[in-house]
């Protein structure tokens, strides 16, 4: 049995601050506007739809009490089911597209939605204190290092210096900046307003197209000053060969916070028909694993092997390819591992320039791979995500 995208949209990325655009609505609110423009699109209301999975990192507070119920029962979607919330770090949205994939190949119904959602100005990050990163037994059991600190690692291991690292951040935001004047992300980014029709953000805010490397090196680095913070011992068990740690990360190279959320209708062919549309993409393959804590971020690498592995493809056979940029080592060691053409990965910039909604993630780059291989006529994409600990995941769509 094929499945199928029907169709993939996302709200643009507001500054995760009081003042960012987005802030002012709720997050419950702002899935209902993807809602509103998926039934504008499928008259998705008039159908049964077998069951909506939301992914959120941080399910607390104003997205807390499963966030996913919620949101579908304010937007009188007609399903009988519960309305799932899934929390997978950073690829909780391509977790929830693999749900949904899985019980569509049982036979459980034909149409789902997958869903994201992350205001990070109303549940900042760590706002959950979460456990494997708070408790010191668990964090020295596990073993947990911070994020940035596992990008300054990585890039220490690979050489990358940090005129590298900006550089590539700075093709980043120009990249992204010239998708969204050129209109590239039009047919999937749906503009939010208010109530009353008036415009709070049509793009994706924190883009900074007119950055420079000079303004990039005056930035101070994440953990220069911190250094290692009581890491010594997890830095030496893992990494004996290297005995300083290069801070090479910054706000400029590392992923922004914001608020956003995404949403990828799936179904069968039966399904497309009776809604009317065109598929979008054909949901070919899923893989998550796993790589060791202490690398953190390099989760994706090994999900995206197991993909082209387990589907007899190189990376060669891929004409596109969409990485989350978690930080920018993170990515160019992505790029180095898998071996793949600078024209073919991130061609309209990633979370550097345009923010990491974490829970949203997956599917805002669902929809910009699908928007990309429809410009270019090409046929083959593959989205890739590193979460904390270690989380990876990776997905395979090819057009028709």
């Amino acid at each position: 049995m094929n499945i199928f995208i029907l169709e993939a949209i996302r709200t643009p990325r507001g500054k995760a601050k009081a003042d960012g655009a987005l802030h002012p609505i709720l997050p419950a609110k702002l899935l209902g506007k993807l809602y509103q423009e998926l039934d504008r699109r499928t008259d998705i209301k008039q159908h049964h739809v077998d069951e909506v999975f939301t992914g959120c990192v941080t399910p607390i507070g104003d997205q807390g009490g499963n966030i996913g119920h919620v949101a579908m029962r304010m937007a009188d979607i007609n399903c009988h089911n519960t309305g799932t919330t899934l929390t997978s770090f950073c690829s909780s949205s391509l977790s929830t597209l693999s749900l949904a994939r899985s019980r569509l190949l049982a036979g459980e119904g034909n149409l789902y939605i997958s869903a994201g959602i992350e205001s990070m100005s109303r549940a900042p990050l760590m706002s959950d204190k979460p456990y494997g990163f708070i408790d010191p037994e668990a964090s020295q059991t596990i073993p947990a290092m911070p994020n940035p600190l596992i990008a300054d690692i990585i890039a220490t291991r690979n050489g990358y210096t940090r005129e590298q690292l900006d550089i590539y951040a700075l093709n980043s935001h120009r990249k992204a900046a010239r998708a969204t004047e050129t209109g590239r992300f039009n047919r999937s980014l749906i503009p939010i307003k208010t109530d009353q029709g008036h415009v709070l953000l049509d793009h994706d805010e924190i883009i900074r197209g007119q950055t420079t490397l000079e303004k990039l090196a005056a930035l101070p680095t994440l953990f220069g000053e911190r250094g290692i913070n009581g890491f010594e011992r997890v830095l030496a068990q893992h990494f004996p060969d290297i005995t300083t740690v290069n801070h090479v990360h910054h706000a400029g190279n590392a992923p922004g916070m914001v608020d956003g959320a995404s949403m990828v209708l799936l179904g069968t062919v039966d399904s497309a028909n009776k809604l009317g549309i065109k598929p979008r993409a054909r949901l070919v393959d899923i893989s998550t694993r796993s790589a060791p804590t202490h690398l953190g971020l390099a989760g994706a690498a090994a999900a995206a092997r197991h993909l082209l592995e387990r589907n007899k493809l190189t990376t060669a056979d891929v004409d596109l390819w969409e990485f989350n940029e978690g930080f920018a080592a993170i990515a160019c060691d992505f790029r180095d591992q898998l071996k793949i053409p600078e024209d073919r990965l991130n061609v309209n910039g990633s979370g550097i320039a345009m923010g990491h909604a974490m829970g949203a993630t997956g599917g805002n780059v669902i929809s910009i791979l699908c928007d990309e291989l429809e410009r270019q006529s090409l046929k083959r994409g593959v989205v890739a995500i590193s979460g904390a600990m270690g989380a990876g995941a990776a997905v395979l769509i090819e057009r028709e």
